[in-house]
C-alpha cells in the first residue's frame, strides 16, 4: 500500500480506471497532467493490464518520476484462458473476469476501504472512475468530504448520441447528427447488461469528464451539456502527448528506423488495437490485399490483450504469410508485437493509418494529423467512424457496418488503401487532418479553450 497524504489542507485526486489498455492508458495520461499541477494522484490498479500500461507508456512519461503518484494494487479473479483470443464473436472475451469481478463486488470493499482512508487525510478527496467502475466507487458518496467524476472512454459524438437516443430523439438546431448504426451488434448482451447494472451508481457523480477537446467535437459536447444539463462536462483532452520528441536510433523501435528510409507521407500504418484478433482468412486477404496496392505500409500482427499479455503469446499458424514477408521486402513490414503507434503516427512517412477506430486511436490519429481508413470491429467503433469520415471528413469506410460479418476480401483492402494514399481525394483528406492536428495544438497553448478548460477544471477540483 502506497504512503497517504500527510497534509490535511491537501486536495488528493484517486483514478479507478476499467483494467483494459485502452481504459488505463487514458486515465495515466490525464493522471500526468494532474501531477503537472502538483496534486498527488493515487491510482487503483490491477497488476497486470497496468504493467503493460505502464510500460508501453514509458516511452513518452516515466509515472514513477513523481514522488506524488502512488500505485494501489488489488487482484481481480483468475484471467480468461488462451483459448479466449481465438475469436468466436467480435467481443473481446478476456474482459469477462473484470465484469465477474466487479458484478460481485469483489473490488468494492478493498477501494472503499482506501478511499475512507484518504479522505481521513486530506481536505477533498477527488475521485475520478471510469464508467465501467462506477458499482466499484459507491462508497465514496458516504464520505463528507469527497466528489466524483465520471470519465467516459468514448467521443463525446458517441456519448451524445447515446444520450440523444435516450431522450427519444428530440429535434436539435444547429448541430449536425448524421445516421449512425444501431448498438445491435456493437456489444455482447453481457456487456450491454454489465453497462445497465453501472448505471444506477452514475447519480452520486459531481460531473462528466471527456477525453476530447471542443474544437473536435464541440457541438455534441454542446448536445451533451443541453441534454444532461444537472452536471458539469469538462472536456479535458487530448489526453496523449501532442509532440513527439525523437530518439536516437538504437533507442527507438526498429519500424522508425524503417519508416527514416521512407518518402513524406508514403506509408500506411494498418493495427486494429488491443481488443481485435482478426482471422487467419481475414489477415490473408488482408495480406494480399496490401501487397497488390503497391503503397508501402506497417503491418501490425499480435493478438487482442489478453488477461496477462506477459504469458507467452498463443501461436498462430502462419503458413498464409509464408514467402509475404520476402516478397514485400524493402515495401513492407510487419510487426508482431506491441508498436509505439504514437511515435509511427507522428513520422513523417506516415501518411494514412488503417484504423479499428477505437476512441484512443481516432484520438492519437487526429492530433497526429494522419486521415483514417475505418475499419471498426466492435462497440464504440462503429459510431467513431462516422465522426471521422462523415462529421470530420478525415477518413474514408473499408468496410460498412451492415456487412460487419462478411469477410473483407483483399480488392477491397487495395482499393480503400489506394484511394486513401495514392489519389487526390486522398491528398485533400491529409490536409484536413493535419489542419485539425494545428487547430487541436492551438487550443492546448495558453489562452486556448483546451488548455482553459483543464485549468478551470483544477481550479474547481482545488477551490477553497
Amino acid at each position: 500500500m502506497a504512503s497517504m497524504p500527510n497534509e490535511q489542507s491537501q486536495v488528493v485526486v484517486v483514478v479507478v480506471p476499467f483494467p483494459a489498455h485502452g481504459h488505463v492508458n487514458q486515465l495515466l495520461h490525464l493522471s500526468r497532467q494532474i501531477l503537472a499541477c502538483n496534486i498527488p494522484v493515487h491510482c487503483v490498479a490491477t497488476p497486470i493490464q497496468t504493467r503493460q500500461a505502464l510500460l508501453r507508456l514509458q516511452a513518452f512519461w516515466d509515472p514513477f518520476s513523481s514522488p506524488n503518484f502512488h500505485l494501489h494494487y488489488f487482484h481481480l479473479s483468475s484471467s480468461a484462458d488462451s483459448d479466449s483470443l481465438r475469436p468466436r464473436t467480435t467481443f473481446p472475451s478476456h474482459f469477462n473476469p473484470s465484469f465477474e469481478a466487479f458484478n460481485s463486488h469483489h473490488l468494492r470493499e478493498p477501494v472503499g476501504t482506501l478511499l475512507l482512508s484518504l479522505s481521513s487525510v486530506a481536505r477533498r478527496l477527488v475521485v475520478i472512475y471510469d464508467s465501467l467502475m462506477a458499482s466499484v466507487v459507491q462508497d465514496a458518496a458516504g464520505l463528507a468530504n469527497a466528489e466524483t467524476y465520471t470519465f467516459h472512454s468514448v467521443s463525446a459524438f458517441t456519448m451524445s448520441l447515446f444520450f440523444w437516443e435516450g431522450k427519444g430523439k428530440p429535434s436539435v438546431e444547429n448541430i449536425f447528427i448524421p445516421e449512425v448504426p444501431s448498438l445491435e451488434g456493437c456489444f455482447a448482451t453481457h456487456f450491454m447488461d454489465f453497462i445497465c447494472a453501472q448505471h444506477k451508481f452514475h447519480r452520486f457523480s459531481n460531473g462528466n469528464i471527456y477525453n476530447t477537446t471542443r474544437v473536435i467535437e464541440g457541438p455534441y459536447v454542446k448536445l451533451i451539456e443541453r441534454i444532461n444539463s444537472s452536471k458539469k462536462h469538462w472536456a479535458l483532452g487530448p489526453f496523449n502527448p501532442l509532440v513527439i520528441q525523437r530518439k536516437s536510433s538504437q533507442d527507438r523501435h526498429f519500424s522508425l528506423n524503417w519508416l527514416d528510409k521512407q518518402d513524406q507521407n508514403s506509408v500506411i500504418y494498418v493495427s486494429f488495437g488491443t481488443t481485435t484478433t482478426l482471422t487467419e482468412e481475414q489477415i490473408k486477404q488482408l495480406a494480399i490485399g496490401l501487397e497488390e496496392s503497391e503503397v508501402r505500409f506497417i503491418l501490425v500482427l499480435r493478438n487482442a490483450d489478453k488477461g496477462d499479455d506477459f504469458d507467452a503469446q498463443v501461436t498462430r499458424d502462419e503458413q498464409y504469410l509464408k514467402g509475404f514477408e520476402e516478397r514485400v521486402k524493402g515495401i513492407g513490414l510487419i510487426v508482431r508485437d506491441w508498436a509505439p503507434q504514437l511515435e509511427i503516427l507522428s513520422h513523417p512517412s506516415t501518411g494514412g493509418f488503417m484504423s479499428h477506430c477505437g476512441w484512443n486511436s481516432c484520438l492519437e490519429s487526429i492530433t497526429m494529423g494522419v486521415p483514417i481508413a475505418a475499419w471498426p470491429v466492435h462497440s464504440d467503433q462503429p459510431r467513431n467512424r462516422v465522426l471521422i469520415t462523415e462529421v470530420l471528413q478525415i477518413g474514408l469506410t473499408v468496410r460498412d457496418w451492415a456487412h460487419r460479418d462478411e469477410l473483407v476480401t483483399a480488392s477491397v483492402v487495395k482499393n480503400a488503401v489506394r484511394r486513401l494514399m495514392a489519389t487526390r481525394e486522398g491528398d485533400e483528406m491529409r490536409k484536413k487532418a493535419m489542419n485539425l492536428k494545428n487547430i487541436v495544438l492551438q487550443s492546448c497553448d495558453e489562452g486556448g479553450v483546451s488548455r482553459l478548460e483543464m485549468e478551470a477544471f483544477i481550479a474547481h477540483i482545488t477551490r477553497v
